[in-house]
């Protein structure tokens, strides 16, 4: 079994995610409640930008803190899939 990779920065991703959460439920009960579509789109937006800003804070992480030099060059090809 591997040893999980823990960063001062996870607390701060697991947050955003925690947010985003709580966004999409509000979008699945304003859904289920019937109300307007702008107020839908706008929680939307806020699910997005959570998520967006959790994987570019985990992706910044990765870059800074898990990559070293030319051993990493594989890492750095794969982890670019995401930005």
């Amino acid at each position: 079994m591997t040893k999980p990779h823990t960063h001062a920065s996870h607390p701060k991703i697991i947050s955003r995610l925690k947010r985003a959460d709580g966004h999409l439920r509000s979008v699945v009960a304003m859904i289920e409640e019937g109300r307007p579509c702008l107020d839908v789109a706008q929680q939307l937006q806020a699910v997005e930008s959570a998520i967006r800003n959790a994987k570019q804070t985990l992706i910044h992480d990765h870059l800074d803190h898990c990559l070293d030099g030319d051993h990493d060059r594989e890492g750095m090809k794969a982890i670019s899939r995401y930005l």
